[in-house]
């Protein structure tokens, strides 16, 4: 990642000595109904390219979709460099630039080695046979006699004939068309000496170095620096209130004040830019705003209130699945459970930051957004500009696990820049990103269902609800360019069907709008339905007077899943035993030990949608009744994701993944005070520490056949119910809300009469 000079776009459409696979612009993919994506009508005038075969030996890959961090860079080259026969060094990754990549839709749901790398493989493995025909034609040697090997060709029988691939470009141009998928021959895996080997992430010795890597460290020539003051409806954007609440801005209030450049103010927008960082936010602080007081705020101010609020929301029901017979017998023993899952922050380590500058009608903007082609659309219709005038540079920012505030900062910048005619730097504060990123959404999962005599599953009635609209880029809501949404986004139905059996089933989504600004992150709604699903059917085993792991392998339909479940139990030590459980003997501290366990796969895109990675986990935890404090002690958590092509890359992302979960599960729920988000900094937000990370054992199931499945989600989805799980195995009571803090706990013991023995 270290600063190199690479071609430009149009040396690369245009010079000699050059091989490239490309495809015709194609117009901006329209999503789904009801699903995230672009909203465009913009057709570039360019090819698209995915592979650069360069006279110098360098390799470039070009893809769509960005690293946030979890190594796909290092991957995509991987993928890159087997298919080319190229050491994997010469390969450079163009990642996220929308003039320079493929259109590829925002980077979410796992998708990036599981979907959008598979027109870059067929590009590279095109791109190498092309280069042995053209060997076959220097050397005079029939196609199937040559090999392809460190960048080079020759004959099988005479390794001394070597052609590079340099030197059979030089003095020609190769334009390819990328084929279709049955029309170029990939690589057979059992030949694969690159993928599926550990290596190395190329943006770490960069970040190690502290050279450029992230947007916040962006300086341009002239820039200003911007401060935006917000409106009091923090963390919402729906509403009567929204960009019409500005009553005064008092500019006196902050005329003496150095540097000062000027003060912006659009709609309910108001920025400040000065000529130094302190100064804009100096300004920002003493600026005087009058505002309207919002109205009609969501009925939130305790946890208590959470459900009653979204309860509330007028919903869209979609029947799923709908089983013949699904209806239970009128006698029928019915157990009812209701699961609440609350709102939670990305919590990104570092504000939201972007640099704009516009300049004969020309936007560009540094960013560390996840949807480049998306925030370029926005841009468009915010500055009434063509697409085809606004250029992003894509830059890492400070983690990011679904939508955060990296757009809105973009869009802050694009104004503040329009506005003063110069280069502008905007950072939101720490207060500002808490306040005002899309929330993770709170959800509710409402079950029904029903065991026949031998204490089988028979049915299952489930009806989740998922408060979504993709949350807007915020300035187009403050200006009013972008009206209130009126249809909720179709995002409730992620791994809304349960992996087990049941004969009878009715599966539903109640599609709601927004109560507060929120997107998605990580898991989406996948994963309050798994902690439903899994909570579920560990409450069947016990009434079965079954081991619970032996009940799930039972019920289970796929065998890769049970395989998986297997895998971790099995690492974990699981010894059967039937309910009642015997774990609840209390030590001579109080403190109570449990274990528990739970399955799941990420199920995603519009349904009935595909799966990702599976994932099980094995818990082991200590809980004291009294206090309410929970020690996790040892996780096992297994994984199967298909073919991993950098196991490394691949082990990472678990690791981050559970280290994240404990936390959501453990910690992590929006406060609200007047139906307003009320967590501003993390002394209101907590974090997992490193202190109380427990014992973590991985198992990687290798499976090199099969194709490579998505990681980043699927380890989060039975985080909760297996730790929920477990605190039933130590205290005999159900937990339904996370997350599971000591006053949490304290609280549903309380409300259950006490830990059971």
């Amino acid at each position: 990642m270290r600063t190199e000079t690479l071609p430009g776009r149009q040396a690369l459409l245009h010079d000699p000595d050059t091989l490239v696979v490309y495809r015709d612009p194609i117009p901006t993919p329209k999503p789904a109904p009801g699903q995230p994506g672009t909203d465009s009508d913009f057709l570039a005038t360019e090819p698209e390219l995915f592979v650069a075969v360069l006279g110098d030996g360098r390799v470039l890959g070009f893809n769509g979709h960005v690293d946030l961090g979890t190594g796909i860079r290092t991957a995509l080259g991987q993928i890159v460099a087997e298919e080319l026969n190229v050491s994997f060094d010469t390969v450079r990754m163009v990642l996220g630039h929308p003039r320079d990549v493929p259109n590829q839709g925002p980077t979410i749901a796992s998708a990036s080695i599981q979907i959008t790398a598979e027109p870059l493989r067929r590009a590279a493995a095109q791109a190498r046979e092309r280069l042995l025909e053209l060997a076959a034609e220097r050397l005079g040697a029939p196609r199937e006699q040559l090999v392809a090997a460190d960048g080079a060709v020759h004959p099988h029988d005479a390794p001394q004939r070597r052609l590079g691939y340099g030197e059979l470009l030089r003095g020609r141009r190769e334009d390819l068309k990328l084929a279709e998928a049955d029309q170029v021959p990939l690589k057979p895996r059992a030949d694969y000496r690159i993928v599926g080997q550990r290596t190395a992430r190329v943006d770490i010795p960069d970040k190690a170095r502290g050279d450029l890597t992230f947007v916040h460290d962006i300086r341009v020539p002239g820039m200003l620096h911007g401060r935006v003051v917000r409106p009091p409806y923090h963390g919402l954007d729906r509403g009567d209130f929204v960009g019409r609440s500005l009553l005064e801005v008092d500019r006196d209030s902050v005329a003496d004040l150095p540097g000062l450049v000027d003060v912006v103010v659009i709609g309910d927008f108001v920025g400040l830019v000065a000529e130094r960082e302190e100064q804009a936010i100096q300004a920002a602080r003493r600026l005087k705003v009058r505002w309207r007081a919002p109205e009609n705020l969501p009925a939130l101010n305790r946890d208590e209130d959470l459900e009653a609020a979204l309860r509330a929301l007028p919903a869209q029901r979609r029947e799923l699945v709908t089983d013949e017979d699904s209806e239970p017998p009128a006698d029928a023993d019915t157990l009812r459970r209701t699961y609440v899952w609350p709102y939670q922050l990305h919590g990104s380590i570092g504000p939201s930051c972007s640099v704009a500058a516009l300049e004969d009608g020309q936007l560009t903007l540094w960013s560390g957004t996840q949807n480049p082609h998306s925030l370029r659309a926005d841009l468009a219709r915010l500055l009434d500009l063509d697409e085809g005038h606004i250029d992003i540079r894509r830059y890492e920012a400070s983690g990011c696990y679904g939508r955060n505030c990296a757009d809105d900062v973009g869009a802050d910048a694009a104004l503040l820049a329009r506005a003063v005619g110069r280069p502008v730097r905007v950072q939101l504060s720490r207060e500002q990103e808490h306040l005002w990123e899309p929330k993770g959404a709170a959800q509710i999962m409402d079950v029904e269902g029903e065991q026949d005599a031998d204490g089988a599953p028979a049915s299952y009635r489930f009806v989740t609800r998922y408060p979504s609209d993709n949350a807007p880029t915020l300035a187009l809501r403050l200006i009013g360019k972008v009206a209130e949404g009126e249809h909720p986004f179709q995002m409730g139905d992620r791994t809304a069907v349960p992996p087990y059996a049941y004969p009878r089933r009715r599966i539903a989504c109640d599609d709601v709008p927004t109560l507060i600004r929120a997107a998605w992150l990580r898991g989406v709604s996948a994963l309050p339905n798994t902690f439903a699903h899994d909570s579920f059917i560990d409450e069947l085993a016990e009434r079965a007077g079954e081991d619970p792991l032996a009940y799930r392998l039972h019920y289970l339909e796929d065998d890769r899943a049970r395989a998986v479940l297997r895998a971790a139990a099995e690492r974990a030590g699981w010894v059967p035993r039937p309910w009642p459980m015997l774990s609840r003997a209390e030590q001579a501290d109080g403190w109570r030990a449990g274990r528990g366990l739970a399955y799941a796969r990420y199920v995603h895109s519009k349904f009935p949608g595909f799966g990702a990675s599976l994932a099980a986990w094995v818990v082991f935890l200590q809980v004291h009744p009294d206090s309410g404090r929970i020690r996790v002690q040892r996780l096992v958590v297994s994984q199967d994701a298909g073919l991993m092509v950098n196991p490394a890359g691949v082990r990472h992302q678990v690791h981050g993944n559970i280290v994240q979960m404990l936390g959501r599960t453990l910690k992590e729920s929006v406060p609200f005070e007047d139906g307003r988000p009320a967590a501003r900094e993390w002394g209101g937000y907590p974090l997992l520490r490193f202190s109380e990370l427990p014992e973590i054992d991985l198992v990687l199931m290798d499976a090199p056949d099969q194709p490579p499945l998505g990681v980043g989600e699927s380890t989060s989805l039975p985080a909760a119910p297996a730790i929920a799980n477990a605190l039933y195995d130590a205290t005999g009571v159900r937990f339904r809300r996370p997350p599971f803090t000591p006053e949490r706990v304290r609280a549903t013991l309380q409300a259950a009469g006490g830990a059971r023995r």
